[in-house]
């Protein structure tokens, strides 16, 4: 049965995209966590929807054409959060609502298009996935992963504290638009795996997850790719063997290993409060995150 499984090109092709899909999501949400901006990824995967319709409309790849509208879409939100003031919440709110609108429209008016095919983007279909999907993924997941880790550390320090990280030559406007476009390229790798409307999740929830273990920057983005890979997996091999939807199993597990692990750690948190109690005079010094390595510091 294992034999059978490992030779199906279909589940080849699947387990590849969810491999790829768990690394870089959790690599790209670690820094968007540090941000305090978990939602961003449900915000670009709304915008991506105009990308896939387009793509049905003009009768080409939907994975490339919504990275393009992802990314030009995601550089709109990081100029709207910086230049926006007080009227930004109401533009993200039309470019988020825009964006879906366009795409159900677009994708309506194509004529290989239908709502089977949007339902498949919303919420991923890992039959659905073709050898071309997998070519652009590794090619997307590939600039994901070397962005993230050649920068490391310009990413987590803009995230981080944009003041010192200007103080210290760094160029920070630039990095928050890096941060966009990787962001967006991770939810169009990501939607054919668990969908656009459940994507941030796996971009958040693995991050989260790890802080219950971890408060080092090193340690926490190893665990968080390596809960996002563990749940991708698993759930591509639950859907293989049940008729269960991919994204939504696969994010229901993710939350699962939260809850786990938030469950581990209470414990062990109250564990250590007490052991601090009765050693008063310990010193312990907080060095600003900001300050310290990217390597070592907390999140």
């Amino acid at each position: 049965m294992i034999m059978g499984f490992l030779n199906d090109p279909f589940m080849q092709r699947a387990l590849l995209a969810a491999v790829l899909v768990g690394i870089t999501a959790p690599a790209v949400g670690i820094h968007l966590v540090q941000r305090r901006q978990a939602l961003m990824g449900d915000g670009i995967g709304h915008v991506a929807m105009t990308g896939v319709g387009l793509g049905f409309l003009l009768s080409t790849n939907p994975v490339w054409m919504a990275t393009a509208v992802s990314v030009a879409g995601a550089i709109t939100m990081e100029l709207i959060r910086t230049y926006g003031r007080t009227r930004g919440d109401i533009a993200l709110a039309l470019l988020f609502y825009g964006g879906m609108a366009g795409g159900v429209m677009l994708i309506n008016l194509s004529p290989t298009g239908s709502n089977a095919n949007l339902v498949s983007y919303l919420f991923g279909s890992l039959s659905t996935v073709s050898d071309e999907d997998v070519v652009a993924i590794c090619v997307l997941a590939a600039f994901v992963l070397l962005v993230s880790l050649g920068l490391r550390r310009q990413l987590f320090a803009v995230s981080q504290d944009e003041e010192f990280a200007r103080v210290t030559g760094l160029p920070v406007r630039a990095l928050n638009l890096l941060i966009a476009v990787i962001a967006a390229v991770t939810v169009t790798v990501a939607m054919r795996v668990v969908g656009l409307l459940l994507v941030s999740a796996l971009m958040v929830v693995p991050v989260a997850a790890a802080q219950q273990l971890s408060r080092s920057f090193r340690t926490t983005f190893a665990v968080a790719v390596l809960i996002g890979t563990g749940v991708t997996l698993a759930g591509t091999i639950t859907t293989y063997y049940n008729d269960v939807p991919p994204g939504a199993t696969i994010v229901l597990l993710a939350i699962a290993v939260f809850i786990a692990l938030t469950a581990l750690a209470t414990p062990l948190a109250r564990r250590r409060a007490r052991a601090a109690e009765r050693a008063p005079d310990a010193c312990d010094v907080d060095v600003p995150a900001a300050h310290g390595r990217a390597d070592d510091v907390t999140v």
